[in-house]
């Protein structure tokens, strides 16, 4: 096994559990991509074992006690994964994350479980060498009848990766249908890593279930509407789920029907959320509830940006929410820290003239934990305001 030396920063967050590697902190030797090579510090100690990489990083730290990547290792990394789960995801949800990258001990490789089937996504090409033990694990361990495999696009590494492929046993249908405490989605294992259904968030759906009777309730960013569906389930008086997307809209309102919630109560708007926030304001709409949660990837008019974006989007919101409504708010951006985007929505409601009291403050759900050796891993910021 080839040996990477690190500079004393590397060494110091590595050996307090950090799984990164960059560039920058190797001081001696490499590796191609993929190789196990054994990580050093300074003065030759060992720090663990990684797999080695290029771009964004120079390797994941797999195993910090310095043993070998093998199938008792990875059959253990699986089995404290699976543990965790059954105490923390409820009875009536079978679509859920497994294994949680290095949060779970496995740097750069995600596990969701979708029904009886499997989307394992990869960071990066290096990681390929651990799919078929991996899979051999989770045909072992989970009840499932088939595994697809995916890449995940990193806006900081290398723009093209492999398409999603079945990778074992019998390939899903075009859309399966998984349970989320109760309700039911339609989601697409074969389109991974984004199957139609944002499992990190139904902590937050969970939460205002209670809230929902009797509201108005605006979903921008929408998506395939499972807000929208949750607060019908829960007693909404209606919705009005809005996405730039035709096609995702409609499977937005296969979720409503199959669902039983009526596409008449409960509509669809297909366009730019900006423009369609406008176009509320100037007819006199008022909302209950507002739910705005944009990709980071989000284009309407313009790629959304976090820092610009963010109090224009909160000030329109503020504009169309009745007096003590709600504004449900939540950015997937890890680089964007939690302090940043408190005070972006605090310039949002002071444009609008409006103020607010925060209700909760909040981040994914517990299969998605966030080791704390690990600060990217609570990427997810969600805050619910009580907007006067």
């Amino acid at each position: 096994m080839r040996a990477i030396t690190v500079n004393g920063k590397a060494a110091q967050w590595v050996g307090q559990g950090f799984p990164w590697v960059y560039p920058a902190e190797v001081t001696k030797g490499g590796a191609a991509p993929g190789a196990v090579v054994e990580l050093r510090d300074g003065k030759g100690r060992s720090l663990g074992t990684a797999i080695a990489d290029t771009g964004f990083l120079a390797a994941r730290v797999m195993r910090h006690d310095g043993g070998p990547l093998d199938a008792a290792w990875l059959a253990g990394v699986v089995s404290r994964a699976r543990a965790l789960r059954r105490l923390v995801v409820d009875g009536d949800t079978n679509g859920y994350r497994l294994v949680h990258a290095e949060n779970d001990g496995l740097p750069g490789i995600r596990v969701d479980r979708w029904a009886r089937w499997a989307v394992v996504t990869l960071d990066s090409a290096s990681l390929v060498q651990l799919v078929d033990p991996l899979i051999a694990v989770l045909s072992d361990a989970e009840d499932l009848d088939g595994v697809v495999v995916c890449h995940r696009r990193d806006h900081r590494d290398r723009p093209s990766q492999p398409p999603p492929h079945l990778a074992w046993g019998a390939a899903p249908p075009e859309e399966v249908e998984v349970r989320e405490r109760g309700l039911q989605f339609g989601v697409r294992p074969l389109t991974g890593p984004d199957v139609g259904l944002f499992a990190d968030m139904r902590d937050v759906r969970r939460w205002l279930e209670p809230s929902w009777a009797g509201t108005r309730v605006l979903n921008l960013f929408a998506y395939t509407a499972a807000f929208s569906v949750s607060a019908g389930a829960h007693g909404a008086a209606e919705t009005l789920s809005v996405d730039l997307s035709g096609p995702i809209l409609e499977r937005a309102r296969d979720n409503l029907q199959r669902n039983g919630l009526d596409p008449r109560v409960h509509a669809l708007v297909e366009g730019d959320v900006f423009r369609v926030l406008d176009r509320l304001r100037r007819k006199g709409e008022r909302f209950d509830r507002v739910v705005v949660d944009p990709p980071s990837f989000s284009r309407g008019e313009a790629v959304f940006s976090a820092r610009r974006d963010w109090p224009r989007l909160v000030g329109a919101c503020a504009r169309v929410l009745c007096d003590g409504g709600w504004l449900v708010a939540a950015s997937n951006q890890g680089e964007l820290s939690p302090k940043v985007f408190d005070g972006l929505l605090a310039d949002g409601l002071r444009k609008a003239g409006r103020g607010g009291q925060l209700l909760l403050a909040t981040s994914a759900g517990p299969d998605f934990p966030a080791h704390t050796t690990f600060p990217e891993g609570r990427y997810l910021k969600v805050r619910v305001m009580a907007v006067a």
